[in-house]
């Protein structure tokens, strides 16, 4: 960078990106303290190597940023909450489901039951409901409440995964699920029955 480019002469790319061919290094770095930028060594394996001319303290913050969102990995967060929950601990179970999605991380909405609340599966469905209604607009829903055992489970993922970054519609109240040991809604389709034969014409 500036005066530690030794070679006589550099490709230099100007400010603005436009290309201004081959040029004494010596021009070059005094063409950019003239704009005030520095002179950066960016292909040093050309010959001769290329430089371009650029705010250098700017360009180090937007590669840190840039490598910094991609060392981010994605997790898989998760929310407990009961049928006869509070509302007021819903809320901050709410609030702690935003925070992971604005860090890009998915989040598993669990509604547990225990004992006889297997029997009320309709209060943990109003919980979900609930939860799922407060964070239409910070997700989309990856996967509609479902019960898995003695817990009923969804899965909401962050909005800023969505390819176009369009917001997702607003995802409809999920159904109750089926009590375990009951065929699923929607069993297999019954067929229509069969039109009847056309009468014989008349002779």
């Amino acid at each position: 960078m500036n005066e530690r480019i030794r070679v006589p002469q550099i490709r230099l790319i100007g400010a603005e990106g436009e290309a201004l061919g081959i040029v004494p290094t010596a021009q070059a770095l005094e063409m950019a303290r003239e704009a005030g930028l520095d002179l950066v060594e960016v292909a040093d394996r050309e010959k001769p190597p290329v430089c371009k001319i650029m705010d250098y303290g700017k360009f180090k913050y937007a590669q840190s940023k840039k490598s910094h969102q991609k060392t981010h990995q994605q997790k898989l967060k998760e929310i407990r909450v009961r049928p006869k929950t509070g509302d007021h601990d819903i809320e901050t179970k709410i609030k702690q489901a935003k925070m992971f999605l604005e860090h890009n991380d998915k989040v598993q909405v669990n509604v547990l039951f225990r004992g006889r609340e297997m029997q009320h599966i309709e209060e943990g469905q109003r919980v979900m409901n609930q939860v799922l209604e407060a964070l239409v607009n910070d997700c989309k829903l990856e996967m509609p409440a479902k019960m898995e055992g003695k817990r009923m489970v969804a899965l909401l993922a962050p909005k800023a995964s969505e390819k176009g970054g369009q917001a997702s519609a607003k995802p409809k109240p999920p159904k109750p699920p089926a009590p375990a040991g009951t065929a699923p809604i929607g069993g297999p389709a019954v067929a229509a029955p069969a039109p009847k034969p056309a009468a014989p014409p008349k002779v």
